[in-house]
Protein backbone atom coordinates (compact mmCIF):
# COMPACT_ATOMS: atom_id res chain seq x y z
CA UNK A 1 0.00 0.00 0.00
CA UNK A 2 2.32 2.63 -1.62
CA UNK A 3 -0.37 5.30 -1.89
CA UNK A 4 -0.28 8.07 0.11
CA UNK A 5 -3.23 10.95 0.69
CA UNK A 6 -1.25 14.09 0.19
CA UNK A 7 1.57 13.23 1.85
CA UNK A 8 0.18 10.90 4.63
CA UNK A 9 1.91 7.61 4.93
CA UNK A 10 1.71 5.37 8.21
CA UNK A 11 4.77 5.95 8.93
CA UNK A 12 4.56 10.05 9.32
CA UNK A 13 0.70 9.69 10.33
CA UNK A 14 1.33 9.18 14.22
CA UNK A 15 3.90 12.52 13.98
CA UNK A 16 1.15 14.64 12.23
CA UNK A 17 -1.33 14.03 15.15
CA UNK A 18 1.07 15.14 17.56
CA UNK A 19 2.04 18.00 15.67
CA UNK A 20 -1.68 18.83 15.44
CA UNK A 21 -2.22 17.99 19.07
CA UNK A 22 0.48 20.52 20.04
CA UNK A 23 -0.42 23.11 18.39
CA UNK A 24 -4.03 22.71 19.81
CA UNK A 25 -2.38 22.86 23.04
CA UNK A 26 -0.04 25.85 22.53
CA UNK A 27 -3.17 27.65 21.96
CA UNK A 28 -5.18 26.82 24.35
CA UNK A 29 -2.84 27.35 26.76
CA UNK A 30 -1.22 30.22 25.84
CA UNK A 31 -4.62 31.82 24.70
CA UNK A 32 -5.20 32.39 28.53
CA UNK A 33 -8.64 30.66 28.91
CA UNK A 34 -9.79 32.27 25.01
CA UNK A 35 -10.29 28.97 23.52
CA UNK A 36 -11.46 25.55 24.69
CA UNK A 37 -9.57 22.22 22.96
CA UNK A 38 -13.10 21.44 20.89
CA UNK A 39 -12.85 25.00 19.11
CA UNK A 40 -9.42 24.50 17.64
CA UNK A 41 -9.67 21.52 17.21
CA UNK A 42 -12.85 21.73 14.83
CA UNK A 43 -11.27 25.25 13.35
CA UNK A 44 -10.45 25.90 10.00
CA UNK A 45 -6.98 24.59 9.47
CA UNK A 46 -5.93 28.11 7.83
CA UNK A 47 -7.60 30.23 11.03
CA UNK A 48 -5.61 27.61 13.70
CA UNK A 49 -2.34 28.28 11.70
CA UNK A 50 -2.59 31.66 11.66
CA UNK A 51 -3.64 32.34 15.34
CA UNK A 52 -0.77 29.66 16.33
CA UNK A 53 1.47 32.10 14.04
CA UNK A 54 0.05 35.17 15.83
CA UNK A 55 0.45 33.61 19.84
CA UNK A 56 3.94 33.02 18.62
CA UNK A 57 4.53 36.46 17.17
CA UNK A 58 3.55 38.14 20.34
CA UNK A 59 5.68 35.64 22.71
CA UNK A 60 8.78 35.83 21.05
CA UNK A 61 8.24 39.83 21.21
CA UNK A 62 7.73 39.61 24.67
CA UNK A 63 10.41 37.71 24.91
CA UNK A 64 13.22 40.15 23.38
CA UNK A 65 11.31 43.00 24.92
CA UNK A 66 12.28 41.22 28.33
CA UNK A 67 16.07 40.25 27.56
CA UNK A 68 16.69 44.14 25.90
CA UNK A 69 15.61 45.16 29.05
CA UNK A 70 18.55 44.08 31.13
CA UNK A 71 18.79 42.41 34.00
CA UNK A 72 19.13 45.70 36.22
CA UNK A 73 15.88 46.14 37.08
CA UNK A 74 15.58 43.23 39.02
CA UNK A 75 15.68 43.53 43.22
CA UNK A 76 16.85 41.38 45.69
CA UNK A 77 15.81 41.39 49.06
CA UNK A 78 19.15 39.91 50.11
CA UNK A 79 22.60 42.52 50.59
CA UNK A 80 25.79 42.35 49.18
CA UNK A 81 26.91 41.09 52.60
CA UNK A 82 24.57 38.06 51.99
CA UNK A 83 22.04 39.08 54.58
CA UNK A 84 18.55 38.99 54.21
CA UNK A 85 17.09 42.43 54.37
CA UNK A 86 13.31 43.18 54.88
CA UNK A 87 11.37 44.56 52.10
CA UNK A 88 10.95 48.48 52.42
CA UNK A 89 6.72 47.76 53.47
CA UNK A 90 8.08 45.71 56.51
CA UNK A 91 10.61 47.53 57.93
CA UNK A 92 8.12 49.85 59.89
CA UNK A 93 5.88 47.30 60.99
CA UNK A 94 5.28 46.45 64.65
CA UNK A 95 6.15 43.05 65.75
CA UNK A 96 2.75 41.12 66.96
CA UNK A 97 1.81 40.87 70.75
CA UNK A 98 2.20 37.38 72.30
CA UNK A 99 0.07 36.64 74.82
CA UNK A 100 0.92 33.71 76.72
Amino acid sequence: MGLSFFGLTLENSSQAKISIYKQIHQICFHGKGGYSWHDVYNMPIWLRRFIFSEIKTYYSEEQKSYESSGKNNTKTVIDSSGKIKAPEYMQNVKKPVKYS
